[in-house]
């Protein structure tokens, strides 16, 4: 009997394979590492071949003690916005460029000059920007031209693993949409962008839905996996989209926080969100007919492990001495901190930032220093400073969808202080699942069940996903942080031309 469903995560630090039971139980998981190269300031390449190794290595070690014919499917998140030239047997022809990569500024300035950035944000739901593929492939075809000249194809991480398990060249539309070349609401790939920026349809692979079953992993796939030939190979989505899959946002007004290194808000609509200003985008949905509007900031919980590293070193020493964990101590300093945090506020631009400001030049900032101020006021105000950023991205996206609640996810999410601030700044409701950082597996997982026919839709989430803490606004601090919120974003813009005279000096 079929009872298992093998799910991939291949991130920008190493693949994760997660074995779930078909009604939804976490069976065990395996992370198998790998490097990323990040050099000349603004470049970061990984090896593709890492990727598969792997996935073979983190799946052998999934069925050490599963017998692989249980296995009822297999699929795929994956990081996204990278750019993989490979020829036609699939071998890649260079390193492949990921989402870190911003090389290709001159190349996107160049393209936005062909091309009105309003238009251009209309067709593909996306700013026209150096983080996205196509600008990363123009590099490569102005720098690099035989490489361009022997490229097939061009493929995120999750499309050449499949690739190499069953000889197809395919990527879903979710993978599709960031790569500043899908038209979003079309889901084919845009004949306008293709035509400006001089790119040949022939070098995209062809797009399919998340559930598609691409094929079966063939014979040499299953030598090097332990995978029984045959087992069925479902597309899977962008990692983002399997997030959305797994802490449940499959259905028209559920929205959903996760909260790593970096931050993000997206709800789940049933057309695209466009904002005058550009500050949020929108991803094809791994859920058919859906999409996914979004913003994401990028320092939230790397301003929370700055603050960890460089000014709570007491509070890191004392979890070496005792075991306990450095930031359940950080956190229990900042609840001794009222809402507000006695006025000071943080700017969280450690790394610039991307939704809502898109800046790069943005710095991080503390302002409103006071004698008075004490330990625990810089830490809640570190806090606040993340909050009061996405509450703008979270306002844009609520002014637009229907949004009752938020499901937080990822490692940010442990702190129930975090997650209370959240709530308070925000004024809406913040679920907790008890599962915070495999809600992108279990997107994988349930996308294979869709895939595989062995689960009616997309609600089977529901056997996955088990919600076990609400936390409810407190009227009073949302009001205090309602009066922030003006003041957070006066000191960001007066800032502004400050930031530009700091990148020259």
């Amino acid at each position: 009997m079929r009872r298992y469903l093998l799910a991939h995560d291949i991130g920008t630090s190493g693949n994760k394979a997660t074995l779930f039971t078909t009604e939804g139980a976490l069976v065990r998981s395996a992370t198998s590492p790998y490097p990323t190269s990040y050099f000349n300031d603004n470049w970061a390449e990984q090896d593709a071949e890492d990727w598969w190794e792997a996935v073979c290595s983190s799946t052998r070690k999934i069925l050490r003690q599963v017998d692989a014919r249980e296995v009822a499917a297999v699929s795929f998140s994956g990081q996204m916005m990278g750019c993989l030239c490979v020829d036609r047997r699939g071998k890649p022809l260079r390193k492949a460029i990921i989402w870190a990569d911003q090389r290709s500024t001159e190349q996107v300035a160049r393209l936005s000059r062909r091309m009105d950035p309003e238009k251009f944000y209309r067709i593909t739901g996306h700013r026209l920007s150096p983080s996205y593929s196509l600008g990363k492939l123009l590099w490569v075809k102005e720098h690099e031209r035989g490489v361009f000249r022997e490229t097939h194809k061009m493929l995120n991480a999750k499309d050449f693993v499949i690739h190499r398990l069953t000889g197809r060249f395919v990527t879903d539309c979710s993978d599709a949409s960031g790569t500043n070349l899908l038209d979003l609401q079309r889901r084919q790939w845009s004949d306008a962008i293709l035509e400006k920026a001089e790119i040949d349809e022939e070098i995209l692979p062809e797009t399919v839905a998340s559930t598609h079953v691409v094929g079966e992993v063939a014979a040499e796939g299953a030598e090097a996996t332990g995978l029984a030939a045959g087992t069925p190979i479902v597309c899977g989505a962008g990692d983002g989209m399997c997030a959305a899959v797994g802490a449940g946002c499959i259905r028209e007004g559920v929205a959903y926080n996760y909260l790593g290194s970096s931050s993000w808000i997206a709800v789940t609509t049933r057309d695209p969100l466009y904002d005058p200003q550009m500050r949020t985008f929108t991803w094809a949905h791994s859920v058919p007919g859906f999409y996914s509007p979004c913003g994401t900031m990028q320092a939230a919980g790397g301003s929370l492990s700055w603050l960890k590293e460089q000014i709570a070193a007491l509070e890191s020493q004392q979890a070496a001495e005792t075991g306990k964990n450095a930031y359940g101590l950080i956190n229990e300093k900042m609840s001794l901190s009222p809402a507000g945090a006695r006025g000071l506020l943080y700017l969280p631009y450690l790394l610039g930032e991307r939704s809502p400001r898109w800046n790069p030049l943005a710095r991080g900032a503390f302002i409103g220093l006071k004698m008075e101020h004490r330990r625990e006021d810089v830490f809640r105000a570190v806090m606040e400073g993340i909050a009061l950023n996405l509450n703008i991205i979270y306002r844009i996206l609520k002014g637009q969808a229907d949004i009752r609640e938020i499901i937080v996810i990822g490692g940010l999410a442990a702190g129930k202080i975090e997650r209370q601030i959240l709530a308070d700044v925000y004024g809406t409701r913040v679920l907790k699942p008890t599962y915070l950082e495999e809600a992108t597996a279990m997107g994988a997982a349930v996308t294979a069940g869709v895939g595989a026919g062995i689960f009616g839709g997309f609600e089977a989430v529901s056997r996955f996903l088990e919600i076990d803490e609400i936390h409810e606004p407190n009227p009073e601090n949302h009001e205090v942080y309602q009066g922030l919120m003006p003041l957070f974003d006066a000191c960001y813009h007066a800032l502004e031309d400050v930031y530009e005279k700091m990148a020259e000096a």
